[in-house]
Formats: structure tokens, sequence, C-alpha cells
């Protein structure tokens, strides 16, 4: 039944189309940080994602490894999306996405290049020039930014097939922390606009969704919790609960209270 209801949720919505794969779920997740390599698997399939990160610069890329990460991920089963993750500098985050795709992996990647170790806020300029360079190269860039929107802009212009602004830093878990920004982002650029980064719970993600973007990718939200298969299942129904709530509209915010049954016609 609660299968059946997903189903119909997004049969009311639609597919979320990526430089031209088309996917069922708008949740995106990562691999990284799970306690074994079997609570991975059980996540991501709780989460119904089709579309998993795979950071390729701290992974064993030889599938044939049991240890290793890609020996429990077939992609006939999902559509592995390697990830620049670690990455410091516009040279480093091209060479590793290079290395993905001669590892076997397809022309995606999620591109990211990371400005400052605290913080782990992208590096744009850097990011602008790796993208420009991969696009070039034939990949479709899926890039990683803030909630800046000229930015956004930008690697639009750069050739992006999806822009990535986080909701607030790495692993945080704080939610949305300026959704004015997110809304702009998503009115203004034509690409899909995919949340990274941020979200810690399911009513996060609802609240990412409602704003009106395309999809959210997470991974310590999942990885750390203490379930994380419960969390995933969590967030696969709030991903589809905010995404409608967002297309059917909200009622109008008021400061009274308004009667919910007409006071007209009562009997005496």
């Amino acid at each position: 039944m609660v299968e059946a209801t997903i189903e119909t949720a997004r049969v009311l919505d639609g597919p979320l189309v990526i430089g031209g794969v088309e996917l069922r779920s708008r949740l995106i997740v990562g691999t990284g940080k799970y306690a074994t390599n079997e609570v991975m698997v059980d996540a991501i399939r709780a989460s119904g994602a089709e579309m998993v990160t795979v950071a390729v610069r701290r992974v064993d890329l030889d599938r044939t490894k049991e240890e290793g990460i890609l020996h429990h991920l077939s992609p006939d089963e999902f559509f592995l999306l390697a990830n620049t993750a670690g990455c410091y500098t516009a040279d480093d985050a091209v060479r590793y996405a290079r290395l993905a795709r001669a590892a076997g992996f397809n022309d995606f990647v999620k591109l990211e290049v990371i400005g400052d170790e605290t913080t782990l806020l992208p590096d744009v300029q850097a990011t602008l020039e790796a993208a420009r360079t991969l696009t070039e190269d034939g990949f479709k860039v899926m890039a990683y930014t803030n909630d800046d929107l000229i930015t956004a802009l930008r690697l639009e212009d750069a050739g992006c097939v999806a822009v990535m602004p986080l909701a607030s830093p790495i692993g945080s878990g704080l939610g949305v922390v300026n959704p004015y920004f997110i809304r702009e982002i998503k009115k203004r650029l034509d690409v899909p606009v995919i949340v990274d980064a941020g979200v810690g719970t399911a009513s996060d993600a609802c609240v990412t969704m409602e704003q009106g973007v395309d999809g959210v990718l997470m991974n310590t939200a999942l990885a750390a919790a203490d379930g994380p298969v419960r969390m995933s299942h969590a967030m696969k129904h709030a991903i589809v609960a905010g995404r409608l709530a967002f297309l059917a509209g909200r009622m109008p915010a008021r400061e009274i209270a308004v009667p919910s049954s007409p006071s007209k016609g009562m009997l005496d």
C-alpha cells in the first residue's frame, strides 16, 4: 500500500530529467560514511533513489574487490554518478572526472571543488574553470555550488546540465538556511536545480522540496542516522510530500483565524 501511494504520487508529478536521463525519484544519495557496505545498499534501496554518487578520489575503483563500495553497486540497478569530492583545485577535479570515465563510469560527473577545509564551502572560481573544461571534454556536469544566484547563472552558462546549490554546509544537518536564495536560483535557471548538502532529517527534505527545486542530494543525513534504513524510508516520503505540496500550491498564510466552514445559512 505504501509503495502504491508513492507511485501514485510520482504519476501526479512526472519524472526528473537531467541531461537527457529520466529519473522517477527526485532523491539522489551518496555512498560515504556507512558502517558497512550492506547497510549502505539497504539504505539506498529503501530511499528509492536511482542516481547514486561515488566519490572517485576516496574509493577503490576496482569493482572485483568485495570490500570496495563499487563491488556492491551494480550499474544495472543504479545510475552511478562520479563525484569529485575531496578535490581542492580545478585541475584535480578534472583529473579525477577523467579517471572515473576511464574506469567505466558514464559521462555524468558531480563536480565539487572545495575552497575551505573548515566550512567545506566551494571554490567558485575553480568550480567554474573545471565546469568549462569538463563540458568541453564531453562531460555532463552537475555542479555543487553555494546559494549564490550569480554563480548559479554562470554555471548554467558554462554548460552544466544541473546546478546544485547547498542548503547549508556539508554534513551540518541545518536544513535550508536561505530559502529565498534557493527559490530565486530555481526561478531564474532553466536547467534542473538540485539542492545538495545540509539536509538533516525528513522535515528538512520536505521544506527543501517545497521551495520548488527539482530534487535533493543527501548522504550524511542517511549514513549518520541511528537507523539509516528507516531514515531512508522517511526521506523517500518527505521528498514526494514536499514536491506535491509545492505543485499543489499552499493556502495563503494569515495572522487571523478564518472559519473552515461557511458562516451563511447556519441553522438557528
